[in-house]
């Protein structure tokens, strides 16, 4: 019930993870990321706990494919799972469970993964990885354009409620972590719109948090 993409910035060094699906607030059950270590998206029949624990296995230095080697040796009922990584060096990895529901598929390249499951065809993750691939700019522009031409390529097969966008860099919290937990219109064009709106205050929101005396003024009523 889910399409997504885990990615790398090769200039940079940030990750993301961008998702969407029929089902409400999946980016809260389905999306991790962590700076200087990787991303990860856990999805299809869900185990958040596959997140951080994929994660781990990237901070104490494993690949992404050793790492999801040993979530699927370790792990319970991964034949009902996908799993994404990605990571430091850009190396990817997905598991992609027998039992991984309706037409399902999965495509990678360096710096990106993408895989999908109750898709409306079979192309939807290479298309999500081309798009990736060819686009340019911040990594979160990048997300974006990827997820939606996943959503024009055919997406899901029913129709999408929820979306959301992950970014890490540098500090130990997400630079960006925007969702929309449901609606009966497209989430992704939400989180596409959230995205425009929050991309240019970003930086001000992490000097706020690592030095708030050197931060800009709010630019609200009553801010003087």
């Amino acid at each position: 019930m889910t399409f997504s993409l885990v990615a790398r910035c090769p200039k940079t060094g940030m990750f993301g993870v961008a998702i969407s699906s029929s089902s409400p607030a999946v980016a809260a059950r389905c999306s991790f990321a962590r700076a200087n270590v990787g991303a990860v998206a856990t999805q299809n029949v869900t185990d958040p706990a596959l997140g951080p624990k994929t994660l781990d296995l990237l901070a104490n230095g494993s690949s992404s494919q050793d790492a999801i080697n040993e979530i699927v040796r370790t792990s319970n009922h991964t034949g009902y799972r996908q799993v994404l990584a990605v990571d430091q060096s850009g190396q990817t990895a997905i598991h992609s469970g027998p039992n991984s529901l309706g037409i399902w598929t999965q495509a990678q390249s360096t710096n990106v993964a993408s895989g999908g499951n109750m898709l409306a065809n079979d192309t939807v993750p290479q298309t999500v990885v081309d798009a990736y691939l060819a686009s340019s700019g911040h990594i979160g522009d990048r997300l974006i354009a990827a997820m939606k031409a996943g959503l024009a390529a055919g997406g899901e097969a029913g129709p999408l409620h929820s979306a959301g966008i992950m970014i890490v860099d540098k500090v130990s919290w997400p630079i960006a972590d925007l969702r929309c937990d449901w609606t009966q219109d497209c989430p992704i064009e939400a989180i596409a719109t959230a995205w425009e709106i929050y991309k240019p205050q970003m930086d001000a929101y992490i000097q706020r948090a690592l030095d708030p005396r050197q931060a800009p003024s709010y630019g609200v009523p009553g801010d003087e």
